[in-house]
Order: structure tokens, then C-alpha cells, then sequence
């Protein structure tokens, strides 16, 4: 009929990615676990094993200091943690998260902004642990470690996921792909007096395989599309549903390191905590 529209017909197709999108956007993001993702995205894991590896500094240290614990699962996988372990966390959800892990291990949560000073003694650790921490603040790692204690940790490195966040947000400047740069944090560590003894990096490959994992994953890991909602990006939604359903997994790469860094001055060396 001439000056009339076809009516808006909701195909399967549709009413698939209403539900997957509703079931993400309703589940919570609480801590550190992502094994809601399981069956809907998969991510090569780094070869070092930085869970095992820290397990076994944690055996054999003293003190030990776990920074941005997140909700603590990676530090609760540690069989034995140090005599004396403290970890530190700000985001409220994630430290109750914590708490109810660690703190039946003897693990004090120490409520922390994640901005210096770090609220503890100089020198009070011989070990500092920190997986994928948003911010590394050398000076004060420096400052809490004991000589010749230990920094140990796994960050995100530059350019991670970028397929992803730049589906979203578009291209990226080169300070922003270059911002977790593993040559950045040599030089950053070395100026705050420690010595890198250890620095590996790899690419390891992610797949998304339905937009209610993407969804899930922009809500946890906030700083990939900063502010993401649903809401605000739903017509890219809807063109990435498409897209995975008639071309498979939306594949993108995930940068790690590893780094570790020794205080000068006696204490034990790094192969003693290996």
C-alpha cells in the first residue's frame, strides 16, 4: 500500500540476542571469577602459569602482600600462603568478596584506594604479588618490600583486546596502545631502584561466541569501553550478534606479562623463591 511500512517482523534471530543480552546485563560482575564465562568464550592461557608460580613464592616467603586482590580467588588458590599475608583491595563488592575467602586462611583484607601511600610500614614484606593491577605504583612497592624481597606479577599488556574495544570505541591513539607497555614498566621499576630479573610477554588468542559474553565481559573488565552500557551501544550489539551468528566467534587478542623485581640488599635472592 502506497505511504505504508512493512511491520517490524522480531525474527529468532532477535529474540536470541534480547535474551543473551538481558541474561548479561542482569548477572552480577563481583569479583574476579569468570567462569559464567565458560561454554561462551574461551582465552589461551599464559605459558608461565602465574598462579602456580606465585603459589610457590607464597610457600616460601615471610611476609607477603597480595596488591588489588580483586575478590581474592587467585590468592585463595595459593595451598599454602606466607605465615603472615595481607591483601589489599577498594572496590566495596570485591572486598566482601574477599573477606569471605581469605580472611577463614588467616588472610587480613585491608580496604585500600589503590592510589599511594600504600598503608603499610616500610619494608614490612619480603614478597608483593599482583595480578593484572590496574595501576603499578613502583615508588611504593619499592618502599613497603624488604631488601632483597620480591615483586611478582602478571599485568595486561599493551593493545589488549583491542579488537574489541576498538569495535566499540574506534581506533585508539598510540599512547593508548602503548600505555601497558612491558619496556614502560622495566623502566619504571628500575627507576624506583628495583631490578628486573624476569620480563616475558605473549599474545594469546580469545574468542567470543555470543554477544551475552561480550556484554558480560565490558561489564567486568570496566576499563576495556570505560562507562559501557548496553543501552549506549546497542546498535553495535546488534551488528556484532550478527555478525558472530553468520561468521562464527569474534576473535580478539589479549596481552600479557610477566615481571619480577628484587630490592637490592640481602635477603632471599629470586631463584631461592622459584
Amino acid at each position: 500500500m502506497t505511504g505504508s511500512s512493512a511491520p517490524f517482523v522480531h525474527s529468532a534471530s532477535d529474540e536470541r540476542f534480547d535474551t543473551l543480552v538481558a541474561e548479561a546485563d542482569a548477572v552480577s560482575v563481583e569479583g574476579w571469577d569468570f567462569s559464567w564465562l565458560d561454554g561462551r568464550a574461551t582465552e589461551q592461557r599464559p605459558s608461565w602459569g602465574y598462579a602456580r608460580a606465585m603459589a610457590g613464592r607464597l610457600a616460601r616467603a615471610g611476609a607477603a602482600l597480595d596488591i588489588q586482590t580483586g575478590g581474592g580467588e587467585v590468592l585463595a588458590s595459593a595451598p599454602v600462603p606466607a605465615p603472615l599475608t595481607v591483601a589489599t583491595e577498594s572496590w566495596s563488592p570485591n572486598v566482601a568478596r574477599a573477606a569471605e575467602l581469605l580472611r577463614p586462611r588467616g588472610i587480613a583484607v585491608v580496604v585500600d584506594s589503590d592510589e599511594p601511600p600504600l598503608p603499610f610500614a616500610d619494608g614490612a614484606f619480603d614478597l608483593v604479588v599482583s595480578r593484572h593491577p590496574v595501576t603499578t605504583w613502583w615508588e611504593e612497592i619499592a618502599r613497603v618490600l624488604a631488601p632483597g624481597g620480591t615483586y611478582f606479577s602478571q599485568q595486561v599488556g599493551r593493545e589488549s583486546v583491542f579488537e574489541l574495544v576498538e569495535y566499540f570505541l574506534g581506533p585508539r591513539s598510540a599512547d593508548e596502545r602503548g600505555a601497558r607497555d612491558p619496556g614502560r614498566a622495566r623502566e619504571a621499576a628500575e627507576a624506583a631502584g628495583l631490578d628486573v630479573m624476569d620480563l616475558r610477554a605473549e599474545r594469546l588468542r580469545v574468542e567470543f561466541h555470543d554477544i551475552g559474553a561480550v556484554v558480560y565481559f565490558l561489564r567486568k573488565v570496566i576499563w576495556m569501553v570505560p562507562g559501557f552500557t548496553v543501552g549506549a551501544h546497542l546498535p553495535r550489539l546488534r551488528e556484532l550478534h550478527r555478525q558472530i551468528e553468520e561468521t562464527g566467534p569474534f576473535v580478539a587478542h589479549s596481552a600479557r606479562f610477566l615481571i619480577e623485581a628484587r630490592k637490592p640488599g640481602p635477603g632471599h635472592s629470586p631463584e631461592a623463591l622459584r
